[in-house]
C-alpha cells in the first residue's frame, strides 16, 4: 500500500477532534458564562499542550520507529477529546483537556511529515508534503462539520467523544499498513532535557538565514490561521444577529465554516506550484500581506448580505492557507536530512506558539474592543491576528538590507 497515500488519509482522520471546541465556542461560552478572552484561552491550550511537547516527539523520530510515536501520541489525542466529552465542566477542566489533545496531535502531525518525508524522494517530495499540510483543512473541515452536526443532535459531550474516535483510527492505520524503513532501527532514547529541547540542533538550523526565515514566517502564519479559525463560527454567529429578516444564513454556522475550510484547501497546493515558479520568498511576502488585509475587510463585512461575508470568509481562508505549503516544503528543502526532525520540531515549536497566541489574542481584543457585540472589535480582533503578516514584507526588506 502507497506510503504517502496511507499518511495522508490518517492525517485526516488524525485531525476529526482537533476543531471541535472551535465549532462549539459560542454554545460553551454561553453555557459556561466565559469572557471572550477565557473562551479564546481554551482554545489556545491545545497549542500549549502541542507546543510543549512537540520538540520532544519530533526529535524522538530521529532515534526510534516514527509509527510508535504516532500511535502514542493517537492514544493521548483520544484521551483529551474523549475526556474534554465525558468530564470538562469549566475553563480550568476544557482547558487541561485541550492541553492533552493537543499533545496527541503533536505526536501525530510533524512525526506524520517525517515519515512521509523520509519515504519519498525527488521531485515530487514537495508536492506530497504541500497535500499533506494542506490537507490539516480538510481535516478541519470535516471535525467541523462532524461536531455541529452531532451537537445538535447528541449534545456537545455526544460530539466530543465520537470526534475523538478518529486519532485512534489513524493510530492503528499507520502502525498497520505504513511499512518500517532501516533508518528507524535505532536505539531507544534516554530522556533527557537535550532529547526534550535539542539545542544544538536548534542553533544549526537558525544559522541558516532560510531556515530561520521560513521558520519566524511559519509563526506569523499560524497566528492568523488559528485565530481565525477559531474564531469562524463565533464570527459568523455575530454576522447572523446583524442579517436582516430574510437574510439569514442558509446552513448550519459549523457546516459553513466547514465548507470554508474545505474550500481552502487547493489553496495551498497551488501556492506551493506557483511559489516554485516565481521563488518562496516573494510568494510568502505576497500572500501573507494579502491574508492580513483580507481580515481587515471581512471585520468591515460582517453587517452586509450573507452572501457578501461568505465570499470575503471564502477569500480570506484561501489567502491565509496560500503560503503553508510553501513555508514547510521551503523548510524541508533548505536543512540537510540528519537535522530534519529536529528541525521540523523548532519548526512546528515555532509555528504553534503562534497557534497558541492567535485564540487567546483574538479574544482579548475582542473584549478590549468592547465585547463581541461591537463592530469596532471584531475588526481589531482580525487586525490582531494579521499584524504578523501585515508587517511580513517590511520585515523581509529590512533584513535583506540589513544582509
Amino acid at each position: 500500500m502507497n506510503a504517502a497515500k496511507v499518511l495522508i488519509g490518517a492525517h485526516i482522520l488524525s485531525m476529526l477532534g482537533f476543531a471541535t471546541y472551535a465549532a462549539l465556542l459560542p454554545e460553551l461560552r454561553d453555557h459556561w458564562a466565559l469572557s471572550n478572552a477565557q473562551a479564546g484561552l481554551i482554545g489556545s491550550a491545545f497549542f500549549v499542550g502541542y507546543t510543549a511537547t512537540v520538540s520532544f516527539w519530533t526529535a524522538l523520530t530521529d532515534r526510534v520507529d516514527g509509527r510508535r510515536v504516532y500511535l502514542a501520541g493517537s492514544l493521548l489525542a483520544v484521551a483529551g477529546g474523549a475526556g474534554f466529552g465525558a468530564a470538562a465542566q469549566g475553563l480550568a477542566s476544557a482547558a487541561l483537556f485541550q492541553a492533552v489533545l493537543g499533545a496527541g496531535v503533536a505526536a501525530t502531525y510533524m512525526p506524520g511529515l517525517r515519515l512521509l518525508s523520509d519515504r519519498i524522494a525527488g521531485p515530487s517530495q514537495s508536492r506530497y508534503i504541500a497535500f499533506y499540510t494542506s490537507f490539516f483543512g480538510i481535516g478541519t473541515a470535516l471535525s467541523l462539520a462532524l461536531a455541529g452536526w452531532l451537537a445538535a443532535a447528541h449534545g456537545w459531550r455526544v460530539a466530543f467523544v465520537v470526534c475523538a474516535l478518529g486519532p485512534l483510527l489513524a493510530g492503528i492505520v499507520v502502525f498497520l499498513f505504513v511499512e518500517r524503513i532501516r533508518q528507524e532501527a535505532k536505539p531507544s532514547p534516554s530522556f533527557s532535557v537535550a532529547t526534550l529541547f535539542p539545542v544544538a540542533a536548534w542553533r544549526r538550523v537558525l544559522a541558516d538565514r532560510a531556515a530561520a526565515g521560513y521558520t519566524l514566517g511559519y509563526c506569523a502564519h499560524c497566528i492568523e490561521l488559528f485565530g481565525s479559525r477559531g474564531w469562524m463560527v463565533a464570527f459568523l454567529a455575530y454576522s447572523a444577529g446583524l442579517q436582516s429578516a430574510g437574510a439569514a444564513f442558509p446552513w448550519n454556522l459549523a457546516a459553513i465554516a466547514a465548507v470554508v475550510n474545505l474550500a481552502a484547501v487547493p489553496s495551498s497546493i497551488l501556492g506551493n506550484e506557483l511559489a516554485l515558479r516565481i521563488g518562496r520568498g516573494r510568494w510568502v511576502r505576497m500572500a501573507m500581506a494579502a491574508s492580513g488585509s483580507a481580515g481587515v475587510v471581512l471585520a468591515l463585512s460582517a453587517p452586509a448580505h450573507w452572501a457578501i461575508v461568505l465570499a470575503l470568509l471564502v477569500g480570506h481562508a484561501l489567502l491565509v492557507m496560500a503560503d503553508s505549503g510553501t513555508l514547510t516544503a521551503g523548510l524541508v528543502g533548505t536543512v540537510p536530512s540528519e537535522l530534519r526532525g529536529a528541525a521540523l520540531g523548532l519548526y512546528s515549536l515555532a509555528g504553534f506558539a503562534g497557534g497558541m497566541i492567535g485564540p487567546s489574542l483574538f479574544g482579548v481584543a475582542l473584549d478590549l474592543g468592547g465585547g463581541g457585540a461591537s463592530a469596532a472589535a471584531w475588526l481589531w480582533a482580525y487586525f490582531a491576528i494579521g499584524a504578523g503578516c501585515l508587517a511580513a514584507p517590511l520585515a523581509a526588506r529590512a533584513f535583506g538590507r540589513a544582509r
